[in-house]
């Protein structure tokens, strides 16, 4: 079961690559949502506001399903897959990579585009932080205050996430847990008498 994820932690700026006299120009954003997106592309637009060409692909998710190719004008193929590809490579979801293209004079044919595409986007993701995160599954745990301690123990033993307690009129956890360590954590809890445990996959039917 795939609980992991990689993503940028920092925006990578103006990797420039040269080829025939055409200048590729990369970016990279740690983004959220498309609209984030949206912005992202206006600002290297402003910025770089002679050039012809924005191609361009992200992908979201931390099942990386959602991703978009842009060519933006270029031929069919030649720009925003070989950027995607990049963005595969690395592993990398919730980034955008922009690559801009000055022309030169010289036509590179589609192989040449592709490879200045590749090029450009490969070193300007090489230059990012990427970070390592892990998909968690979270839960509630509620009991008395005799059973506080085995909870405790229970977090530590497994390394859980303590992300919520409240211990007022009586305790009560969110905890977090790896997605693939859930089942069995899970298990593990429900088998303590006077621990009430709560996750949307525990409600019954009707």
């Amino acid at each position: 079961m795939q609980d992991v994820y990689y993503t940028v932690a920092n925006s990578v700026s103006e990797v420039i690559y040269k080829e025939k006299g055409s200048k590729f120009i990369g970016y990279a954003f740690p983004v959220q949502t498309e609209e984030e997106i949206e912005l992202a592309l206006e600002e290297v637009k402003q910025k770089q506001h002679k050039a012809r060409h924005f191609c361009y692909a992200w992908q979201l998710e931390k099942d990386y399903s959602r991703f978009r190719a842009n060519d933006d004008g270029e031929p069919s193929n030649s720009a925003g897959m070989p950027i995607y590809g990049q963005l595969q490579a690395f592993n990398v979801t919730y980034c955008l990579v922009v690559v801009v293209r000055y022309f030169g004079g010289t036509k590179l044919g589609v192989g040449g585009l592709i490879s200045a595409y590749k090029t450009t986007a490969q070193q300007t993701l090489a230059q990012a932080r990427i970070t390592k995160h892990t998909i968690d599954e979270t839960f509630t745990v509620q009991c008395n205050y005799d059973l506080m301690n085995i909870v405790m123990r229970y977090v530590e033993e497994d390394k859980l996430n303590l992300i919520h307690q409240n211990l007022e009129m009586d305790c009560t956890y969110t905890l977090g847990v790896r997605k693939k360590e859930f089942g069995r954590v899970l298990a593990k809890f429900q088998k303590v008498y006077g621990l009430e445990v709560g996750h949307p996959s525990l409600k019954k039917e009707g």
